[in-house]
C-alpha cells in the first residue's frame, strides 16, 4: 500500500462487508445446478440494511441469471423438490410493484394467500434502506437508491388511493422535510474542479449569477465567458424561427451539440455539463435531446421563447420536470424503502410493528417473520426464480410451477396466478411460452446502471466551514457528494449541527462510448460498473472527499466511519426519448407488446411502463391485477402511458 493510500485512510478497518467478484456466482449457480452437494448457501443476512460494504445488486444477488442467459443453468440442473406449497398468486420479484401484491388481496379477499420471491437479501428492490452506527451511537439513515415520491399532484387515482391504504400522507411531508435546513445554517452548492480533467483542483462555491462565481473556474477564458453568457444572458439561438421550428430542431439535437454547433461555445462547456442530465434523465449531454435539457431545466434556453408548456415529442420525465407543481420534499430518511415497508407492514404486520409514517423509520423489520408458515403473505428473500410454465396450456391451464433456488436447492410452489415484478429482459429467460414479438419488446428494455453511495463521517465541519452542502463534480469518477435530505420523523432526527455525524450521498452513472444511442451507452455501462470493484470505488471516495473539502479541513482517514455503495448495474427503467425513439410519443409503443399478459401470468414493473419512478410501479402493479382478475369496480384508474396525464402533451 502506497503512502498516498494510507494517507486516504485505505489501511483503516472501517465496517464493511464486500461480496467478492466472481467467488458467489460459481458457488450459487452450481449450488443449484450440480449433482445436489450445495456448495453455498446465500440466505437473507439477520439485517440486511445495517449492512456496509457492497450492496445493491451484488454479484450473489443475480449470479443465477446470469447462469441461465448463459444457458448453463440447465445443463446440470436436478429434479426440483417440490415442496407442497400452494397459494392463490406468486409474485417475482420483490420491488415496490412486488409489494403491491397488496391490491391482488384487496380485490381477491383478504384470505388470499400469496408468495412474494425476491432475488436479493432485501426486500424493495432499488429502494433500499441503508443504516448507520456512528462513534456517538447515533443510528444514521440513509437511501440505498430509490429516491423519492416525486410530484404527488401527477400521481393517478390508484396510486393515492394505495398511499392512503398503507397511511402514507404525502401532505405531512411539509413538516417533516426542512426546506429552510439549508439556508439556516448558510450553506449552498458549490462545484469541484479535478486536475485531471482542469489541470487544477478547485473548489467554487456557485452563486446566483454565472457572473460572481464563473471567473474564479479553472475553465479557459473563452469558456469562462460562454459560460456566463449562457447562464446569465441567454440569447435566442435559433432566432427567426417560429416556436414549432426550434421544438423540431431541439427535439433533433443532442444538449452537446446545442452548445457546441447551435451556440458555438466552448467545447468546455460539454465538458462541464456532461454529467447534468444523467441522474434525472439516464444520459449525459452527448445523448439528451436539447429539448429535453431544456426539461430539465438547463441553461441556455430563456431567451429563445419556448412557452412554459411541454412539446410532445419531450420525454415523460423532462415533460414532468418543466410543469412540476410540487416542491421536492415527499422523502423519508430511508428513500422510497419507507414505501416499501409500509407495504410490508400492510401484509405482514408482525414483521413490522406500529402504526404510522413516523413509526415505519424509527422500528426494524424483523427479517425472521416475513416467512413464516401461518402468514397469509409470504415473503422469501434470497429466492431467485429459475422458471415459471402453466401446468398445461396457458389458455386451459388451472396453475401455474414456480421454480426458485434456495439455499443452494431448486424447489417449486404452486400458484393460481404469478405476477412477474422483475426485469423485464429476465422474462424471456423464465418461460418458453413467449412470442417473439413479446421477447423483442421485453429486450427493448435496456436498464441504465447507477451507483449510490452511502459515506458516514463523523461531522459536516468542512462543509461548514466552506458554507457548501455539497458539490457536483464535472468528468470525476463521481458526479459529486451532497449532504442527505433533512427529513426529520417522530424519533428520528437529522443532523442539527456541524459536530453532528452525517451520511455525504455520492453518485455515479456509468455509460458506455458517449454519441452512440442511450441503449448501447447503458449496456457498456453496466459491463464496465460489473469491473469496477469496492476497493476501486473506495479509493475514489475518498480521493474525491479529501481533495474537493481540504479547503474545510477534511481528511478521509480520520473523517469517514463507514462506507456502504449501491452497485445497480439494472437501474433505471428506460425512457423513450428523441432523436433515438421516433415512435415517441404515439407509438406503437415497444412496452405495449412487451407487458401483455397470458393465461395466468401478468407482467408489472417500472419496465412495463417506461418510466423510473415509483408511482410507476404501482400503477403497473395495477393494470397487472386488473389483467389477472378483470374488471374490478374496487380497483381505481391507473396510468399506463409514461409519465404525467398524456393530455398535457394533447393525447387522449
Amino acid at each position: 500500500m502506497s503512502h498516498d493510500e494510507r494517507a486516504l485512510g485505505m489501511d483503516r478497518q472501517i465496517t464493511r462487508r464486500e461480496f467478492l467478484d466472481g467467488m458467489l456466482v460459481t458457488a450459487g449457480a452450481f449450488a443449484a445446478a450440480g449433482t445436489g452437494t450445495v456448495l453455498a448457501e446465500t440466505g437473507p443476512a439477520p439485517y440486511p440494511p445495517a449492512l456496509t460494504g457492497l450492496r445493491g445488486q451484488a454479484q450473489a444477488s443475480f449470479s443465477l441469471l446470469h447462469a441461465l442467459r448463459d444457458g448453463a443453468f440447465w445443463e446440470k440442473a436436478r429434479a426440483p423438490d417440490a415442496t407442497g406449497e400452494i397459494y392463490d398468486l406468486v409474485v417475482v420479484g420483490g420491488g415496490i410493484s412486488g409489494l403491491t401484491a397488496y391490491l391482488y388481496r384487496q380485490q381477491a379477499g383478504a384470505e388470499a394467500r400469496v408468495l412474494i420471491l425476491e432475488n436479493c437479501d432485501d426486500f424493495g428492490g432499488h429502494a433500499r434502506r441503508n443504516e448507520f452506527t456512528a462513534h456517538n451511537g447515533t443510528r444514521i439513515i440513509g437511501y440505498g437508491g430509490s429516491q423519492s415520491l416525486q410530484t404527488p399532484s401527477y400521481f393517478s387515482p390508484a396510486v393515492k388511493q394505495l398511499l392512503r391504504d398503507i397511511a402514507v400522507d404525502t401532505e405531512k411531508f411539509t413538516k417533516y422535510y426542512d426546506q429552510d435546513w439549508a439556508a439556516r445554517h448558510k450553506l449552498g452548492p458549490a462545484a469541484f474542479f479535478c486536475r485531471e480533467q482542469f489541470g487544477v483542483d478547485r473548489l467554487v462555491r456557485i452563486e446566483r449569477k454565472a457572473a460572481g462565481w464563473v471567473p474564479r473556474t479553472p475553465l479557459n477564458p473563452k469558456a469562462r465567458r460562454d459560460l456566463i453568457e449562457l447562464i446569465d444572458a441567454p440569447r435566442d439561438y435559433l432566432s427567426g424561427r417560429s416556436r414549432l421550428e426550434k421544438f423540431d430542431i431541439l427535439a433533433r439535437i443532442s444538449y452537446a451539440g446545442f452548445l457546441t454547433e447551435t451556440c458555438g461555445y466552448d467545447p468546455q462547456l460539454v465538458t462541464y455539463f456532461q454529467e447534468a442530465t444523467e441522474g434525472y434523465l439516464g444520459i449525459g449531454a452527448d445523448g439528451v435531446s436539447a429539448l429535453d435539457a431544456w426539461g430539465d431545466w438547463e441553461p441556455g434556453f430563456d431567451g429563445m421563447d419556448l412557452g412554459d408548456e411541454p412539446h410532445r415529442t419531450m420525454s415523460a420525465s423532462a415533460r414532468r420536470y418543466l410543469t412540476d407543481p410540487d416542491p421536492y420534499i415527499f422523502h423519508f430518511p430511508d428513500g422510497n424503502a419507507g414505501i416499501a415497508r409500509a407495504l410490508v407492514r400492510a401484509m405482514i404486520p408482525a414483521a413490522l410493528k406500529g402504526r404510522g409514517m413516523e413509526s415505519l423509520v424509527v422500528t426494524p423489520v424483523d427479517y425472521g417473520k416475513l416467512d413464516l408458515t401461518g402468514n397469509k403473505v409470504r415473503l422469501r428473500l434470497a429466492a431467485p426464480v429459475v422458471k415459471v410454465a402453466h401446468d398445461g396450456t396457458p389458455g386451459g391451464a388451472g396453475s401455474v410451477t414456480v421454480t426458485y433456488v434456495a439455499k443452494g436447492r431448486l424447489r417449486t410452489v404452486q400458484a393460481g396466478h404469478v405476477v412477474l415484478a422483475c426485469w423485464h429482459r429476465v422474462i424471456p429467460y423464465l418461460t418458453n411460452e413467449l412470442a417473439p414479438a413479446q421477447i423483442e419488446a421485453l429486450n427493448d428494455q435496456q436498464k441504465v446502471p447507477l451507483v449510490v453511495a452511502n459515506v458516514l463521517v463523523r461531522d459536516w465541519r468542512s462543509l461548514a466551514r466552506l458554507g457548501i452542502r455539497g458539490f457536483k463534480s464535472p468528468a470525476a469518477y463521481w458526479h459529486g457528494a451532497t449532504m442527505d435530505f433533512p427529513v426529520s420523523m417522530g424519533g428520528y432526527h437529522f443532523t442539527r449541527t456541524p459536530d453532528d455525524p452525517a451520511l455525504l450521498s455520492l453518485f455515479k452513472v456509468p455509460l458506455g462510448e458517449r454519441g452512440e444511442a442511450p441503449n448501447t451507452q447503458s449496456f457498456a455501462g453496466r459491463r464496465l460498473l460489473m469491473q469496477m470493484s469496492f476497493a476501486e470505488m473506495e479509493h475514489h471516495i475518498r480521493d474525491l472527499l479529501g481533495r474537493a473539502l481540504a479547503g474545510g479541513g477534511f481528511d478521509p482517514a480520520r473523517d469517514i466511519e463507514a462506507i456502504t455503495i449501491n452497485r445497480w448495474a439494472h437501474g433505471y427503467a428506460r425512457e423513450y426519448k428523441r432523436p433515438w425513439d421516433n415512435f415517441w410519443p404515439d407509438g406503437p409503443l415497444p412496452i405495449t407488446a412487451a407487458r401483455q399478459s397470458w393465461g395466468r401470468i401478468a407482467i408489472a414493473n417500472a419496465d412495463s411502463g417506461a418510466y423510473p419512478y415509483a408511482n410507476c410501479a404501482i400503477d403497473q402493479a395495477a393494470r397487472a391485477v386488473r389483467d389477472l382478475l378483470g374488471h374490478s369496480p374496487g380497483l381505481p384508474a391507473f396510468a399506463d402511458f409514461p409519465g404525467p396525464p398524456r393530455d398535457m402533451i394533447g393525447l387522449k
